[in-house]
């Protein structure tokens, strides 16, 4: 049984581009979307006996909010497999849990908060920080919400040669059609001067090495060494390590 693509679901702005970014992303890969709302609603309202055959206002509030993604993620890709579920437990442990079984997890950058357009959403960043399998964190302008920028960028460090979100980033990178490029950062000692661009890819990391032998095995995806300091580049996504782990944020 193949595994899913899940995308956690609140009913904020945030995670409803999250619900579009999925709905593509599952349409690409040809993967069921699973769509998860998970809140402790049920920890109060199920407490409080309502004297009558009233359905808990949060579970029905969920359900709509499930059925309103559902119908968007349906709209805009009309052959694609949805599934819902309402999960009566807090969002981060329900999307870690659901992680385990699915091929990637989706969320928002922000959530329904007071901080929500200061701060990275707290569920998202201890998804991302903790997840055992991809996470992408859906954010950026129209054009990279769309995928249009056609670049992956992948940060790569000396610590991991056979990191997940090497193999993670060439085969995105692949199915997208995208140029890949790698960027590795160091710190210049105090007192030389810069060097940025001067040596090869292959002298700054061990994993940088590596990276550029994997796409000699992928000999139609492009893939770009490193650029300038300072240089801003507009990218379909951004892949990091973490601890071994493929993550990944859309930009």
């Amino acid at each position: 049984m193949q595994a899913p693509l899940v995308v956690g679901v609140d009913g904020s702005e945030s995670s409803l581009q999250a619900v579009d970014w999925a709905a593509d992303e599952a349409a690409r890969h040809a993967t069921p979307l699973r769509m998860v709302y998970a809140s402790l609603w049920e920890r109060y309202e199920g407490a409080v006996p309502t004297g009558g055959l009233e359905r808990p206002a949060g579970r029905v509030l969920a359900e709509n909010i499930l059925g309103a993604a559902a119908e968007r993620a349906r709209l805009r890709v009309p052959a694609l497999a949805v599934s819902t579920d309402v999960l009566a437990e807090d969002a981060t442990s329900a999307l870690l849990r659901e992680g385990a079984s699915s091929s990637a997890v989706v969320v928002g950058s922000r959530g329904r908060g007071q901080l929500a357009s200061v701060l990275l959403g707290s569920v998202s960043l201890v998804v991302a920080a903790r997840s055992v399998c991809p996470v992408v964190v859906v954010r950026g302008d129209e054009v990279a919400l769309a995928s249009r920028h056609e670049r992956i960028l992948l940060g790569v460090g000396g610590r991991d040669v056979g990191a997940p979100a090497v193999r993670f980033a060439f085969h995105e990178a692949a199915t997208r059609g995208c140029a890949l490029h790698v960027l590795r950062t160091w710190r210049q000692p105090a007192g030389r001067p810069a060097e940025h661009g001067a040596a090869p890819l292959q002298g700054r990391s061990p994993m940088a090495g590596v990276v550029l032998a994997k796409g000699q095995r992928w000999s139609r995806l492009r893939v770009l060494g490193p650029s300038p300091s300072g240089l801003s580049l507009p990218t379909t996504c951004c892949l990091w390590t973490s601890d071994s782990r493929p993550v990944r944020r859309c930009c």
